[in-house]
């Protein structure tokens, strides 16, 4: 496991102590927690709501076909 510094405010890091010792966790164990969360649940909800997003769209290319080269026309 890698260690890494951080930056965070005093009243950030007060609040966030609290809370850990609260839920009887270290202030480490905390952070590790919310970001291994974030990381691992927001990525694949992002990438189902767009790909869900894309389904419902009513848009149609009616059989045009483009080249690399017309995308990047400006």
């Amino acid at each position: 496991m890698k260690n890494i510094t951080l930056a965070v405010d005093d009243e950030t890091l007060k609040l966030g102590r609290e809370y850990a010792r609260r839920h009887r966790m270290s202030l480490n164990g905390l952070v590790r927690r919310l970001l291994g969360q974030t990381v691992r649940t927001s990525s694949a909800r992002w990438l189902d709501d767009a790909f869900g997003l894309m389904d419902r769209a009513a848009g149609s290319s009616r059989g045009a076909r483009w080249t690399r080269g017309d995308l990047h026309r400006g």
